[in-house]
């Protein structure tokens, strides 16, 4: 009878999550709409260069998908807590706080995303602003857990123990994390589609994760998540349902903040940090092919999305050209890897000037399948999310059991 009074309390926060997610979904559809002329007479749009009529499309309606979301999880707030309240139970202070300061630094991204779109910061302050927009989450962490502990894997255990208290070296790691979401989604961009879809093929998994672990020990945890993914799922399919091929709306900077920062925020208070990586496999892939270009040992042109063949009606690798004797050895060496795994394309002349590929996991497609149309592209893209996703839960759980005591 106690276990049946646990999974009620348990359940009934998450199926009002789900009623008010359904709400915020129809509501996103119908707003999107609305303010699409609105931000373009604000001047706020952008021309899709990978159409033939290449027409004004409003920029940044990812902060509407982002206020709905925030408005609907301010008006959740209160439910978890309602049995404390109508009982006048010991109120849990540290979960309230724990959801404040959630809230505080997704707000924090949404404002700070708008004005990237708007003012069109710097890269330095792109990894800034995410830094300083997770510090709430990092004090709440440290004043709750302060738990820095790792569990080292079986065969590292004969030199480091069973444990390993990583101290401020682990928060140094939860806020790069942070950094790391936020700019992950918005450097794998640039077809209709492919920002929104892979962030809700992510949101998905950690949904996913979070029913399964459920059942356990840190059943609360794995809830807090979900009150956050339902509703950003929600309002996150409304915007693909309009930013899907043809696109009528670009997403911005604002929806891939919201987005890095919401799964930063669940990932950190929901206390698998560590596995949230796992479900963004192709976002490391394509930061890690990008390095040369992100730290400009390559040259690397503001817009590197594919190149659109008018005639054809398909997307080509875009390309990158310098000088090789003007690279540094970093650069060379670099460059020599990718050629020797073959996964660059390369032209050089006689004067030693080279065209290559931009370095994107966008173009590496490109260049492995040759022109596609566009949105073949975006489902290539999202497959290969999804795919990722399903060798994560491999990684998670079988792989998992090899390597610790689970």
């Amino acid at each position: 009878m106690e276990d049946r009074e646990v999974l009620s309390k348990m359940n009934y926060p998450i199926y009002a999550n789900v009623l008010m997610s359904v709400v915020s979904y129809f509501l996103t559809v119908r707003l999107i709409p609305k303010f699409r002329d609105m931000f373009i007479k604000g001047n706020l749009y952008g021309i899709d260069m990978n159409k033939k009529d290449g027409g004004k499309v409003p920029e940044a309606l990812g902060v509407v998908t982002g206020c709905v979301f925030l408005i609907t999880m301010f008006l959740f707030i209160p439910v978890p807590f309602t049995d404390y309240i109508f009982k006048n139970a010991d109120f849990p202070h540290n979960e309230f706080v724990e959801m404040l300061a959630a809230l505080l630094s997704i707000c924090c991204m949404l404002l700070l995303g708008f004005a990237d779109d708007v003012l069109d910061l710097r890269w330095r302050h792109k990894l800034l602003l995410p830094t300083i927009a997770s510090l709430p989450l990092l004090m709440v962490y440290y004043v709750n857990f302060n738990s820095t502990l790792i569990i080292v894997p079986k065969p590292l255990r004969p030199w480091f123990g069973l444990s390993v208290d990583l101290w401020l070296l682990y928060y140094v790691y939860m806020g790069m994390l942070a950094v790391f979401c936020t700019n992950a989604i918005n450097i794998l961009a640039g077809v209709n589609g492919l920002e929104v879809g892979q962030s809700l093929v992510i949101a998905a998994s950690i949904s996913i994760f979070n029913l399964v672990e459920l059942s356990g020990n840190v059943w609360k945890a794995h809830q807090f998540s979900l009150y956050f993914m339902l509703p950003y799922m929600a309002t996150s399919l409304a915007l693909f349902k309009h930013n899907w091929y043809p696109s009528q709306v670009f997403v911005g900077d604002t929806f891939c903040y919201l987005s890095g920062m919401t799964f930063a925020v669940v990932g950190i208070l929901g206390h698998f940090s560590k596995t949230i990586l796992l479900f963004f496999i192709p976002q490391i892939i394509n930061f890690l092919y990008s390095i040369p270009q992100l730290f400009h040992l390559v040259p690397c042109p503001r817009h590197r999305l594919p190149r659109y063949n008018k005639e054809t009606d398909k997307l080509d690798i875009s390309v990158t050209v310098f000088k090789k004797s003007e690279l540094n050895v970093l650069a060379k060496l670099c460059l020599w890897v990718f050629r020797t795994l073959k996964i660059v394309s390369w032209k050089e002349d006689k004067t030693g000037l080279v065209t290559c590929n931009n370095l994107t996991l966008i173009n590496f497609i490109l260049y492995m399948i040759g022109p596609t149309s566009e949105p073949s592209l975006t489902i290539i893209l999202i497959l290969i999310q999804i795919m990722s996703s399903v060798l994560a839960f491999m990684i998670r759980y079988p792989l998992a059991s090899v390597f610790y005591d689970i």
